[in-house]
């Protein structure tokens, strides 16, 4: 492919925060911009049809095919860690759930030093982004790029999951992300006429309508320096090694696994590390790569005494119906992730926000789609949100072709084994309800038998899964912070002219998914970019339990 040799601004990386920040920075026309991406085309039905999610994190043309290494608490399971390579990245390949995060989560990362990015600083930007089709009055935005939508709950174990968690005693929400994320009810999508809404459709495709937008396809090979000052990205396409100059800056936005990576590869990042691979030093920064983080999640399994669980479409028959009702209508059960009702609960008193997430699914298998229980049932994945375990990502060489050396170091606190035995009990419980008497049958998973810490403990360690969503890699702090990558601009410290906005920049992970924070992340580091006075900040008040320091729930 050939295209423009330079551009005001060039961004590395067509994700989720890439895209957004292609359409702010070219709104107004007075600047150019080039998004360079590896990836190919989100076209067809498998990235399109919402029900398809199970296939493209699992196909090496859509996905990085990254994984950790030996996990030393997880019995040496090599985790997977998929990313998107496609235009869109990983909300390309996700499952499309859409949680902006606990208003706490900023609160906690101003106070770690990412000054201006308090709960509201950013809810004005989540307005902003959103075209939200429900929701709550005043808390939601109109109008924006992403449409945000929520599924016809057509199937009543959805209304039985809310309601057995009102009957144990925890609050129902009109709206997680509204005032309230604390309790049960409706989860929401990035689903738009039945259609996955990826940052791809929300935000690069109408830029690239610019005449000011451009979009080359190639693999970075690192970032270029003139005195300190970027200049330009070095990559490589079909064999040839190419430059793409910089007048204003570079913007690195290729996740939490490929921004650090490439960082390192052009110089920035820890000394000793960088030597060790015979890379020049540009700008020694300690904690490039350091911080990792992730969600890890299990499966709840129940058994369904009735046969109204996805169950039996579970057949060639079925399946080609729903894809010929999505492909001719977008319309039916290929229209919809089935992620359609969800929790945010606190696991205890003195618990000030909520730490678990629920996803709740009318059928019992795996995200991956691989290994339906062989029966009608249903699940609910629930995972801890705040873990404080933290690993890294590291250069296997100088080869931007190498995979990086990715370690999680999951479960590597007490704490977090004592928090998944609390969200299985917790789950129990709820599965345990009176709303759920007419439909559940014997535990799938862990069972029944599966009751002592050491058991629940072996059943962990066997099942639990990443939610895929990495972050924290590029951490945003002061410019003094010894760790930190980025200002709170999201400038690199120690050179001029490169930024990083993505999911990297996350001080700490935030509660629930991570693509509508990663979004956020690009709408406002335009802002910084482009030098504008950030949007004024809200004095809405979040909703936080007035007996959390008592009550659990």
């Amino acid at each position: 492919m050939t295209g423009p040799r330079e551009a005001d601004y060039v961004i590395v990386g067509a994700g989720s925060a890439g895209c957004a920040m292609a359409y702010r920075l070219s709104e107004d026309g007075r600047h150019t911009v080039l998004v360079l991406e590896y990836g190919g085309s989100d076209f067809g039905p498998l990235i399109q049809m919402p029900a398809a999610l199970s296939y493209p994190m699992n196909m090496s043309h859509y996905d990085w095919g990254y994984a950790s290494e030996p996990e030393p608490h997880l019995g040496g399971r090599r985790m997977a860690c998929p990313r998107g390579k496609v235009i869109g990245g990983s909300s390309s390949i996700n499952g499309m759930v859409y949680v902006r995060g606990h208003a706490c989560d900023y609160d906690h990362w101003e106070e770690q030093g990412a000054k201006g990015w308090a709960f509201a600083n950013v809810l004005p930007y989540f307005k902003r982004m959103e075209d939200a089709h429900g929701g709550q009055e005043g808390w939601r935005g109109s109008g924006g790029p992403l449409h945000v939508t929520r599924g016809p709950r057509r199937n009543p174990l959805f209304h039985a999951f809310v309601e057995a968690g009102r009957q144990a005693g925890y609050p129902v929400t009109e709206d997680y992300n509204g005032e309230r994320q604390e309790g049960f009810g409706a989860m929401e999508m990035t689903i738009w006429k039945g259609r996955r809404w990826s940052a791809a459709n929300a935000y690069l495709k109408p830029a690239l309508k610019r005449p000011n937008v451009s979009i080359r396809r190639g693999l970075a090979r690192r970032v270029l320096f003139e005195g300190g000052r970027t200049v330009g990205v070095e990559f490589e396409v079909g064999g040839r090694i190419e430059t793409v100059r910089a007048r204003r800056e570079v913007i690195v936005a290729a996740s939490s696994i490929n921004s650090p990576s490439l960082l390192k590869l052009s110089g920035v990042g820890p000394a000793a590390e960088l030597r060790e691979h015979g890379i020049e030093v540009i700008a020694d920064r300690p904690g490039v790569g350091e911080n990792l983080q992730d969600h890890l999640e299990l499966y709840v399994q129940q058994e369904c005494l009735q046969p109204i669980t996805l169950y039996k479409h579970m057949n060639l028959f079925s399946k080609a119906w729903i894809g010929a009702q999505w492909l001719f209508l977008k319309s039916g059960h290929g229209a919809t992730n089935h992620f359609e009702s969800a929790a945010f609960v606190r696991s205890a008193a003195g618990v000030k926000y909520p730490d678990i997430q629920y996803h709740f699914l009318p059928v019992a298998i795996r995200y991956d789609g691989k290994a339906p229980a062989k029966t009608h049932g249903f699940q609910a994945h629930v995972g801890p949100m705040r873990s404080a375990s933290r690993g890294h990502v590291r250069l296997r060489s100088a080869d931007p072709r190498d995979n990086p050396v990715i370690r999680f170091n999951y479960m590597s606190h007490e704490q977090d084994w004592e928090d998944f035995r609390t969200c299985i009990r917790l789950t129990r419980e709820i599965f345990a309800q009176d709303a759920f008497t007419p439909y559940a049958g014997r535990e799938i998973a862990p069972g029944s038998t599966v009751e002592s810490d050491d058991a629940l403990n072996d059943f962990i360690r066997e099942a639990v899964e990443s939610a895929y969503h990495p972050c924290g890699t590029c951490r945003m702090g002061a410019a003094d912070d010894a760790m930190a990558v980025v200002d709170p601009e999201c400038r690199v410290i120690g050179v001029e002219g490169l930024r990083v906005a993505d999911s990297s920049i996350f001080p700490r992970i935030t509660n629930g998914n991570l693509n509508a924070p990663s979004i956020m992340a690009g709408e406002k580091a335009s802002d910084h970019i482009l030098g504008r006075d950030p949007l004024p900040p809200s004095n809405q008040q979040p909703w936080i339990h007035p007996g959390w320091q008592t009550a659990p729930r």
